[in-house]
């Protein structure tokens, strides 16, 4: 009979990676510092497709009423698809490591964008001018420990962290 070596995975999460990581970042501080790529192909119209390591092109497009042929979402949902995806990575990765099950979690994001600016009938804020996230996470957890779960993920998420405070963007011709 051959014996297997298993490993428990609460919320389907690889702790053991995480904690190698953490381990490599406590024994030398410069392991903590990395740089994260993009390359983005424009294929005509308002599509494009954004390349990131080896995965699948992740496409891009703006709705028919923008101009584009609404093949793919557009970039600034596409931004609110990112600081979802990163709050959920850290309910998953914050949750498991406090012991913490989740049944279910969605997120829904949701932010106000005035269009004046970005069809040259202004020159304001072409961003965001606020966006709203409710957290719908199912867990048999105290209110307690949901309450401490929330602040540790907000208070840690890269995407969140960007989006909150003013980031020196640069742009250039090459």
């Amino acid at each position: 009979m051959a014996s297997a070596t298993t490993t428990a995975r609460l919320n389907d999460v690889k702790l053991e990676a995480v904690g190698e990581l953490v381990s490599e970042i406590l024994a030398d501080d410069e392991k903590a510092q990395t740089t994260w790529s993009a390359s983005v192909v424009w294929n005509g119209g308002f599509r494009s497709e954004a390349k990131v390591r080896d995965f699948d092109p992740i496409t891009s497009d703006e709705p028919e009423g923008l101009g584009g042929d609404d093949t793919a979402p557009n970039p600034v949902e596409q931004l609110l698809g990112s600081l979802g995806n990163c709050l959920a990575v850290g309910y998953a990765a914050n949750a498991t490591t406090a012991g913490v099950e989740i049944n279910d979690l969605r997120i829904e994001l949701e932010g106000d964008l005035d269009l004046k600016t970005f069809l040259g009938l202004a020159q304001e804020n072409a961003g965001y001018e606020g966006i709203r996230v409710k957290v719908h996470l199912d867990t048999d957890a105290s209110d307690e420990a949901v309450r401490e779960l929330h602040e540790k993920v907000t208070g840690t998420s890269p995407v969140g962290h960007t989006l909150s405070r003013p980031i020196p963007v640069s742009v250039e011709l090459a």
